[in-house]
């Protein structure tokens, strides 16, 4: 296909909208004072649902926010909040990344079920080189004491393409509540 490189690797995805992790470690080379959120989960919906305005907020002010989803179906719902996705074994499976993310945010499920991002979460809490914030019930207790509860209010533009993306991924009868919540530490 015209515009496609003839060499592909395992690491790279096809999927239409999604930049291949090579793609975006050269793209995060280019741009290294720029603002980086990374956002793991094991879907596209569950971000949308619970950090979508967040999500969208930081991407509007010039942040670069990228997604590891466990199960890309579709990277649709995040385009419209303007992320990149990427699959998540393929960037875990780095031995030191190249680029550390300002903020990393990952659903309970996503902590709970890989030890490389049990790992990774509780390194930044342990060394401050990021600033986490977690969604989900069930806490583990590793990390209660180390959060603390937080809201971000969303912006009007922000419910807007929420919506959108809610509708895209499959949950049409969802609203974009004004406010999220999350637990942060640092």
């Amino acid at each position: 296909m015209a515009g496609q490189s003839a060499v592909s690797s395992d690491l790279d995805s096809d999927m239409p909208g999604a930049l291949p992790l090579s793609g975006w470690r050269a793209k995060a080379r280019r741009r290294p004072m720029r603002y980086r959120v990374v956002v793991v989960a094991p879907r596209a919906a569950d971000v949308v649902r619970y950090a979508g305005g967040w999500l969208f907020d930081h991407a509007s002010a010039g942040w670069e926010v990228s997604v590891l989803l466990a199960d890309r179906e579709d990277d649709r719902p995040l385009e419209i909040l303007g992320a990149t996705s990427m699959d998540l074994a393929p960037a875990l499976a780095l031995s030191e990344p190249e680029i550390w993310p300002d903020v990393i945010a990952v659903t309970v499920e996503a902590y709970l079920a890989d030890a490389r991002v049990r790992t990774g979460v509780l390194s930044c809490l342990d060394s401050g080189n990021a600033r986490v914030l977690v969604w989900g019930s069930d806490l583990p207790g590793e990390l209660a004491g180390r959060l603390h509860p937080a809201e971000h209010r969303v912006s009007m533009a922000a419910q807007a393409f929420k919506s959108c993306a809610l509708r895209a991924a499959g949950c049409p009868g969802e609203a974009a509540e004004p406010r999220e919540a999350m637990l942060v530490g640092h």
